[in-house]
């Protein structure tokens, strides 16, 4: 299979859809963009680990950095991609290999743009930040990310949006003590003991601040929850 950069971009966001890419496992489709950005003459390829970064070196006094990660969340029984005449869906269709294709395609048919443009293709994004591609990049080749001003390309309903929150991750243990589910209040149900925390982040009012004219949406919410050994005991 390779990656047809000549094809409409519906096709090719399609095509890339269909390359299985979940965090950890982006090989396949950073090979495909690989194969399809190294024969562009214009553009000088750079590849680190599951990470492309395709530049133009004309001389241009300014520098425009494109980028869009390759990766998505787990599959969810979304693949393959299915057009049904008004819409693409699958697997990263909105989040974001639609905005990889748009990428792609400028990567290949604007040869000679007014400033310089860095198209950037990385890995990682969806999981821990220790395995973000802009990160592996800046620390290997903190030169290729260098630029007067970078567009991402994550999907905002075609409107330009500016800023990121940010984020903070906690993990809240609770502790209990064993006992069989027949004699419950022998021990301590570690698991109830989390009603408390799960209550107030249902409470919290989250905020939504203005800096430099801009609203931020806060967003503080429980996402992964584990525990227990058994069904009969607590």
């Amino acid at each position: 299979m390779a990656l047809d950069l000549t094809a409409d971009v519906v096709a090719l966001t399609e095509a890339l859809v269909n390359v299985e890419s979940v965090s950890r496992n982006e090989q396949a489709l950073a090979d495909l963009v690989a194969d399809a950005l190294d024969p562009l003459a214009h553009l000088a390829v750079t590849r680190v680990g599951n990470s492309l970064v395709a530049r133009t070196e004309l001389g241009r006094t300014e520098r425009v950095v494109i980028a869009g990660h390759l990766d998505t969340v787990p599959l969810n029984d979304n693949l393959p991609a299915r057009n049904d005449g008004t819409l693409l869906h699958g697997l990263g269709t909105c989040d974001m290999k639609g905005g990889v294709a748009v990428a792609l395609k400028l990567a290949a048919e604007v040869t000679s743009p007014d400033r310089d443009v860095t198209f950037v293709f990385y890995e990682g994004e969806e999981i821990a930040s220790e395995f973000n591609g802009l990160r592996l990049i800046a620390e290997a080749r903190p030169d290729l990310l260098a630029c007067d001003f970078a567009i991402l390309m994550e999907p905002s309903n075609a409107g330009v949006e500016a800023g990121c929150q940010g984020t903070l991750r906690v993990e809240v243990t609770t502790r209990g003590e064993r006992a069989h589910s027949a004699r419950s209040w022998r021990g301590v149900n570690a698991i109830h003991g989390a009603a408390e925390v799960l209550a107030r982040l249902t409470a919290y009012q989250a905020r939504r601040p203005v800096i430099d004219g801009l609203e931020y949406h806060e967003g503080l919410n429980a996402v992964l929850i584990s525990g227990g050994v058994a069904t009969n005991v607590i």
